[in-house]
């Protein structure tokens, strides 16, 4: 049997199970994934809360991220064997494929070979951050050479990741902007100038 975490109403963390449930066997277009590793961001919580914007529906299973090797391919699956480290790129929802269990069933479309020079815990932490990242810095804001970006909340995982991805585009110039003493501490830039003397 394999073992998932799963809900059955929404709620706080205590709502949450680590339930037997039969183990999954891949279809057309799948992979089943032994995890090693699973992340856990803030979709998962919003998601056990109901404030998602997608509903769970019950029981319920959870989770976006994981690394792990695969154990069976289904159908159609080229590209990938048994065998192989992976780790799931979170483009998919949770009812469809819930990520937080000892064997998974994933797309093979957000599946990719597991980076060498991560660990496990690293691969399944790290797409969320980046994605979000690179796309509302990048494919959103359109960010380029010689833009200055400032960065609130550097300091979260969703803050380190866009200071990173500025770096590797070789363009924009992240400014990171953090708390001390309950005041903003920003670089300084006449741009920034201007925003903290209009918020005085």
């Amino acid at each position: 049997m394999n073992r998932a975490v799963r809900f059955h109403q929404t709620g706080g963390p205590e709502v949450l199970r680590l339930e037997e449930v039969p183990d999954p066997v891949p279809g057309r277009g799948e992979v089943l994934i032994r995890t090693s590793a699973l992340g856990l961001n803030r979709a998962e919580s919003m998601f056990r809360l109901g404030q998602y914007g997608i509903d769970p529906v019950f029981p319920s299973g959870l989770g976006y991220e994981a690394a792990g090797v695969i154990e069976a391919v289904g159908d159609g699956v080229t590209g990938f064997r048994v065998g192989q480290a992976v780790s799931v790129v979170p483009s998919f929802t949770m009812p469809d494929y819930p990520m937080h269990g000892e064997l998974v069933l994933a797309p093979v479309h957000p599946v990719v070979v597991h980076p060498e020079q991560l660990s496990f815990e690293e691969a399944a932490a790290v797409w969320m951050k980046f994605i979000t990242a690179y796309g509302g810095l990048i494919d959103i804001a359109g960010a380029r050479a010689g833009d200055t970006v400032l960065i609130p909340a550097a300091s979260s995982s969703v803050g380190l990741a866009p200071i990173q991805v500025a770096h590797r585009a070789g363009g924009p110039h992240p400014r990171a902007a953090g708390c001390r003493r309950g005041a903003v501490q920003a670089p300084d830039h006449p741009r920034l100038r201007a925003v903290r003397d209009h918020h005085r």
